[in-house]
């Protein structure tokens, strides 16, 4: 059920998306992001795929290994796209059957809605897979150190936010290791009503927690045993620097992004 997701994975690569800088390259997925919601034409989306394609050409990560990552969200792009197919109204009547109809703008919208939504996930996804987590953590808090007068604890909170997304392919590889368990012991998670099968799922969740509270309790023994307190007087063996190559590609990126919304507009 889990094999192959790919949030929270590290691709190792020598490549030019890779060597960006991790500041840059997360400013250039807030970006994108930015301008995937605030694009509405055809044209627009066929723009952010291309840029996606060439991203993922360069960086050389299998297309493949994006695919599988899509796999758990099938059923929300699914859902998303029937949910607008008929509950959407407006354009040509393209079939319908009793008080249920689909309509041109509904389909369009829902094939739209479902594309933007995997254009998210992938882009989402190329931050995870070309930075290393240590890169990661550097990146999140070197931007949340100006807010540290104000006492935002900038280093804490980059440490917790790649802790966590360090361990989601092991917290997921650990439930398919205590279904598949269950399986052979007659448990069945496939069949039934989907109430059925939310519930056959309690005997999964309670082993999952009980085995990320022992994670969690012996990553924090390890830490000690290594002397860590927190970011205070800590420095970098590697220390980040943006280059110029660096700032031409985020301005050279929102350059092309702000001309073709407004081309679209």
């Amino acid at each position: 059920m889990f094999k192959g997701l790919t949030i929270g994975q590290f691709f190792p690569g020598e490549s030019f998306i890779h060597r960006l800088e991790p500041r840059i390259k997360i400013g250039l997925i807030a970006a994108y992001i930015t301008f995937l919601f605030l694009v509405n034409t055809h044209w627009g989306y066929l723009a952010l795929t291309l840029v996606t394609m060439t991203v993922v050409a360069v960086a050389k990560i299998p297309p493949k290994m994006l695919i599988r990552g899509l796999k758990p969200l099938y059923f929300i792009i699914g859902f998303t796209l029937v949910l607008h197919i008929f509950f959407t109204k407006g354009g040509v009547v393209i079939f319908q059957l009793g008080r249920f109809s689909i309509e041109s703008y509904g389909l369009i919208t829902g094939l739209t809605m479902a594309w933007r939504l995997i254009l998210l996930v992938t882009t989402t996804s190329l931050l995870t897979l070309t930075t290393s987590p240590i890169a990661l953590t550097d990146a999140i808090e070197g931007i949340l150190s100006p807010l540290r007068p104000i006492g935002v604890p900038a280093h804490e909170l980059a440490m917790m936010m790649t802790i966590a997304l360090r361990f989601i392919p092991t917290l997921l590889e650990e439930a398919e290791k205590i279904m598949k368990a269950q399986m052979a012991r007659g448990a069945d998670f496939e069949s039934g009503s989907l109430f059925k099968r939310a519930k056959a799922m309690i005997p999964l969740l309670v082993p999952l927690f009980v085995g990320a509270f022992r994670r969690a309790d012996e990553l924090a023994l390890a830490m000690e045993a290594r002397c860590y307190q927190g970011g205070k007087g800590r420095t970098r063996m590697k220390v980040q620097k943006v280059k110029a190559k660096d700032w031409l590609t985020l301005t050279g990126f929102v350059t092309g992004m702000v001309v073709t919304l407004w081309l679209g507009i």
